[in-house]
């Protein structure tokens, strides 16, 4: 009960920020409510049992990217007028309106399946070893008596799966983050020092 009311919580707030991102002329307010959206996505982390990319969220994204933005923003001139309007904007609407779409095609259309049992535990025993120890009447409440899986469960590790399984995904941050930097250089420079 509690798990939906927060879920349903986060999911307005982070909709809303996230549109008022978008919305509004502000620029200042708009980089504000961007944090707040980043603060909401480390939520739905907390309640996914990630608390440690909750907390990568909230150092870098809130705490470093967000802060980024607004001081570019309180350091840009001509702040007070907005975004001018200009051709793309109907394209800015049609092209995120139809990723929805493609979105919702793909969860409503797809087959979910759920876990079994035993792949459950080994999924919840996983996140108790990210929050700490596993003892051995854990493996046992569990039914995980093979020492093998045991071993194996008590050395994943999301440095693991970041290197491991997961590299091309963490390579892919990195690469966007890079063209973020990129950007925001060449929007540092200005038109006046070409």
């Amino acid at each position: 009960m509690i798990h939906d009311i927060a879920f349903w919580s986060l999911s307005v707030i982070t909709i809303v920020s996230a549109i008022g991102v978008v919305v509004t002329k502000d620029l200042f307010r708009s980089a504000l409510l961007l944090a707040v959206f980043f603060v909401g996505i480390a939520g739905f982390f907390f309640l996914l049992s990630a608390e440690f990319l909750a907390v990568v969220q909230v150092l870098i994204y809130v705490g470093a990217i967000s802060i980024l933005f607004i001081f570019a923003v309180m350091l840009t001139s001509d702040i007070q007028r907005g975004n001018p309007a200009n051709r793309m904007q109907v394209v800015a609407m049609v092209v995120p309106a139809l990723l929805l779409v493609a979105v919702l095609l793909g969860v409503f259309t797809s087959q979910w399946v759920e876990l079994d049992a035993e792949v459950q535990d080994t999924v919840d025993l996983v996140h108790t070893r990210a929050v700490g120890g596993i003892s051995e009447s854990e493996f046992a409440a569990a039914v995980i008596d093979d020492e093998f899986s045991q071993k194996a469960i008590q050395e994943a590790d999301i440095a693991d799966l970041l290197v491991g399984e997961y590299v091309l995904a963490f390579e892919g941050v990195s690469v966007l983050l890079l063209g973020a930097l990129i950007g925001s250089l060449a929007l540092a420079r200005g038109k006046g020092s070409r």
